[in-house]
């Protein structure tokens, strides 16, 4: 028989922890927007590491925005708009725009590793390794690389979205209908996000999401409604142990 996750706890860290969220793009943050309220109420102090500009995820011409730097401010706009609503400050939002250029590779991986370096994060939330969105497996995969060659320690957690591929059902975060409520209202923050999956699936970016969140606790027997899945890894002087 498959063992129960265990429910994710605020408690398990040391009050107040560093907690940094490597979203690959403009909207992660918010799809454990739940689990990352929860940790913000106990105390912890969360960071938000956006880590690409997401500008190929926008209509042509969605208010006025015709070209990936119009893009690019307005889904950093919409994810400002979405963290002032969540309650994180916008000096803890920080928007890196990697990967846009091959020719500023060493760039991009210093402008990560100072960063990590300055805010040293006892916990950090990233997508799971095995995702079919490519951004998603290079952000693992950087962050991974990052942290042998710092040799760090603290845990991570690896989140289950819409295109996770595998993963392990390490820790829950089970919520409620006023939750999702909440959450849903997070979401459609990203009205870029919203527009595009009302055009092309015929449902809100909002509902998308929450509807993972369903499928996972109904997948797992869950009590509650809806719930955020997470594979916990642990690094240890660079070495992860999952």
């Amino acid at each position: 028989m498959r063992a129960m996750p265990q429910r994710f706890d605020p408690t398990d860290w040391p009050r107040p922890t560093t907690v940094l969220v490597l979203a690959p793009h403009p909207d992660d943050f918010d799809a454990i927007g739940v689990t990352l309220r929860a940790l913000a109420a106990h105390g912890h102090a969360l960071h938000l590491a956006v880590l690409t500009p997401g500008s190929s995820g926008v209509d042509d011409g969605f208010q006025g925005a015709l070209d990936d730097d119009a893009k690019a401010a307005l889904r950093e706009q919409e994810q400002l708009a979405s963290c002032r609503f969540f309650g994180l400050p916008a000096a803890r939002c920080h928007f890196l725009r990697l990967w846009q250029r091959a020719d500023r590779a060493v760039d991009d991986a210093e402008r990560l590793r100072t960063l990590v370096r300055q805010l040293q994060p006892g916990l950090v939330f990233m997508p799971h390794g095995n995702d079919s969105n490519a951004t998603h497996r290079r952000s693992y995969e950087a962050f991974h690389a990052l942290a042998q060659a710092e040799r760090l320690t603290l845990q991570a957690c690896l989140n289950q979205d819409a295109k996770t591929q595998g993963l392990r059902p390490d820790r829950v975060m089970p919520f409620g209908e006023a939750e999702a409520a909440w959450k849903a209202q997070l979401l459609r923050h990203h009205e870029s996000q919203q527009q595009r999956n009302q055009r092309s699936r015929g449902h809100g970016f909002d509902a998308r999401v929450v509807q993972v969140n369903r499928d996972a606790a109904a997948g797992l027997g869950l009590a509650e409604p809806y719930a955020e899945v997470f594979e916990l890894a642990r690094y240890v002087d660079g070495r992860v142990q999952t």
